[in-house]
Formats: structure tokens, C-alpha cells, sequence
């Protein structure tokens, strides 16, 4: 390891969500923050490095999207994933909810169907409640330790006029990656039905050894007949998502050129020349940080689960297979959700996301955040102990 990730860094006053939003999030700034989805370990330095040579620059003007930018995300997805992405397949946008959005506007119309697969993560839901189409739930199934899609109940979805599915892969909360038998399951059905599938996959990098992350889109060739659009983004992977910089893969040019006018409609077309500079610099200098993160949370995932089986059993960890989030089953505590918070918050001091908020099928549940020194998480558990 040549990345120091034990290294605490003091967050607090740096207008942060994590840490400066903890009054309003939580009633009290006296809680230990392990729940928005950012990291509490130092950028690439590759990305530092690039940020402040762009820094000595002294002008700021408004700014355009170089090819070079275009090419650093082409060669990130084939080198990592064997993606082979068509430039013009690329659009530019803020981010991954609003390009969400957009996708929904462009491509269904008001009063459409549009199916989630809760618990899940909750823009997903107003993502169709804010653009006034109707949310159809496809919840997923939990067996065992892991959970499943219901596809026998998502077709049923599909067949009663399900126009568009929104897919997160890998899965946001429950650290599901989707094995490549699944995915051609709902491709299946996409296919006899015309269903679109928005793939939400800016979680494709964060994945643990032994799994692999595979593009839907790289499972249907041109000349299959259905719509697959995906949401990517370095924002996750390298912790900079409070740069504001994300792509939509869509290959379909009309499809492409409806998302575009949504976008154009907001006024959103903007660029910030700091975005450029580390998307870019992220995914050309990013990889050896990436792999050794991934390396450190594999352990720390290891040992929260040891230290919660030994010491806290009424408190299940579903093993998170992608993502820096785990998903723990609280309901052994016999607690219902306010009574759980209350207990995480007001006595373990512990700022965790609540999984109710994640649909009613995350009731009993807490989604924790493990990006963090190792040493800052095993504190946080000893907490929970002493409480529980």
C-alpha cells in the first residue's frame, strides 16, 4: 500500500454535507458521520496535482469540453470494463440524478410507468414523482444473505404498461453486483416488452475482489431493439463528487438528441473548467488509488463483519459485493424505524442513513458508510456495542 488511508482528516468548517449538515440532518452536530455517500480519504493526488496547476491560471471564463476529456472515459471503460464507448454515444451533464431526470422527460411521457426496485436509493423515487409519472414498485427479494431480483413480478410490471425501468448497478443500498445471467434476465424482458432501462452505474468502480461489474450495455449489440442509457461518473470512484461532472452513454441518436434539449431547457449547459481538469486527471492517473482503495475497504469490510458477529449478533451485515456502503439488518433489535434512529443517533452517536428511507422494504435496516479510516469505524462500532 503507498496510499495512506488510516490518515484522518478533519473535515468540519470545509462547507461540507458529511459534517457541516449534521445539525439539520440529525438534531446534533454530536454524531459520528457515516452516512452521505462521499469519502473521508484525500483525492488522487493526481487529481490535486492537476486542480492546482489549473488553479495558477488566473482567468476562470466559461469553458468547453476538450476531446481529451472524451477519450480519458473512453479508455477508463474499455481498459477496466471492455467497453468499447461510441464518442458520439456521449453526453456531458451534471450529474447522475439530474441526468436521471432528464432521461425520464425525454424519453416518457406524463402519466408513463416508470418501475423501481427498492430499497433503493431515494432520488430514484422522485426522479418519477417530481416529473409526474407513476411509480411502479419491483422490489427486490431477499434470500439469505443476498438479494435477488423478482422477475417473475418485474415482467408482471412490464406487461401492465411499464414503459421505462430505472436499474442501479451495482445496487445503492444493499452493495449488490449484478451477475451477467441477471442482467440478460431483464434484458429478456426489456426486449418482449419495449421496456427502456435507465442503468445507473456510478457505483461500477467501487467493486470487491471476486466480483465484476458488467455494463449492461455491453450485453445488447446495435442492432438489438432496446433502449439502454447509462449514467457513469468518476465522481464515486476518486471522491469528487462535489465537482459536479458526470455522462450519459446513449447510443441512440434521437433518443440522444431528446435528453440534449431537456438539458438545454434548463439552462444547465455550463461547464466548470475545475470539473474538466479532474474528471480527466481521474481517470488517467487514478487507477493504482483505486485498486488499493479497493484493497482497504475489502479489509475493513472484513473486520466490521467479524466484530458485529462476535459482538453485536442481533445485528446482521448483508455482505456488500460493490459500493463503499453496507447494508445492516437491524431488525433483531426489535425497534421500529424512529426508535432505531433514536438509538444510533441520540445514544451510539452515530450518523447513519436510515434504510426506511430507501422505500418501506429497508424498515429495520441502516445503511453505514465505511469510506473512512479504518480506525474511525471500529470506534463507531464499539459505540453501537455499548449501547446495544
Amino acid at each position: 500500500m503507498t496510499i495512506d488511508f488510516d490518515e484522518i482528516i478533519d473535515r468540519t468548517q470545509s462547507q461540507t454535507v458529511k459534517y457541516d449538515a449534521r445539525k439539520a440532518v440529525f438534531g446534533t452536530e454530536d454524531v459520528m458521520p457515516l452516512w452521505v455517500a462521499d469519502m473521508d480519504f484525500a483525492t488522487p493526488e493526481c487529481v490535486t496535482a492537476a486542480l492546482t496547476q489549473r488553479a495558477q491560471h488566473p482567468i476562470y471564463g466559461y469553458s468547453l469540453y476538450p476531446e481529451s476529456l472524451f477519450n480519458s472515459l473512453q479508455d477508463w471503460f474499455q481498459h477496466r470494463h471492455s467497453w468499447q464507448i461510441d464518442r458520439q454515444a456521449i453526453v456531458m451533464c451534471s450529474g447522475v440524478v439530474p441526468s436521471i431526470h432528464a432521461a425520464i422527460l425525454a424519453l416518457t411521457e406524463v402519466g408513463d410507468k416508470v418501475i423501481v426496485q427498492p430499497p433503493i436509493y431515494p432520488p430514484f423515487f422522485t426522479a418519477v414523482t417530481d416529473t409526474e409519472r407513476e411509480l411502479v414498485l419491483n422490489p427486490l427479494k431477499l434470500v439469505g444473505e443476498e438479494y435477488q431480483f423478482d422477475l417473475d413480478h418485474l415482467e408482471q410490471c412490464a406487461k401492465e404498461g411499464g414503459k421505462l425501468l430505472a436499474l442501479c448497478s451495482p445496487h445503492n443500498p444493499v452493495g449488490r453486483v449484478w451477475r451477467q445471467e441477471e442482467l440478460q434476465a431483464i434484458l429478456s424482458i426489456a426486449r418482449q416488452y419495449q421496456l427502456i432501462i435507465i442503468a445507473d452505474e456510478i457505483h461500477a468502480d467501487l467493486i470487491y475482489p471476486e466480483q465484476q461489474h458488467i455494463p449492461l450495455a455491453t450485453l445488447i449489440d446495435l442492432a438489438d431493439d432496446i433502449t439502454v442509457i447509462t449514467t457513469v461518473s468518476p465522481s464515486k470512484t476518486f471522491n469528487i463528487p462535489g465537482l459536479g461532472l458526470s455522462s450519459l452513454i446513449v447510443n441512440d441518436r434521437q433518443h440522444r438528441q431528446a435528453i440534449n434539449k431537456v438539458f438545454a431547457s434548463w439552462h444547465s449547459n455550463a461547464v466548470n473548467p475545475f470539473s474538466i481538469v479532474a474528471f480527466e486527471a481521474a481517470y488517467r492517473g487514478g487507477e493504482q488509488w483505486l485498486d488499493e482503495l479497493m484493497v482497504y475497504l475489502a479489509e475493513t469490510q472484513w473486520q466490521l463483519t467479524g466484530f458485529i458477529e462476535q459482538n453485536i449478533p442481533k445485528i446482521k451485515v448483508i455482505p456488500s459485493q460493490g459500493t463503499y456502503l453496507i447494508w445492516l439488518d437491524c431488525r433483531g433489535l426489535e425497534l421500529d424505524d424512529k426508535a432505531l434512529k433514536q438509538l444510533f443517533i441520540e445514544q451510539a452517536k452515530i450518523g447513519l442513513n436510515a434504510g426506511i428511507s430507501f422505500g418501506e422494504q429497508g424498515s429495520g435496516f441502516m445503511r453505514m458508510n465505511i469510506a473512512a479510516p479504518r480506525s474511525v469505524i471500529m470506534r463507531a462500532l464499539k459505540q453501537i456495542q455499548t449501547v446495544i
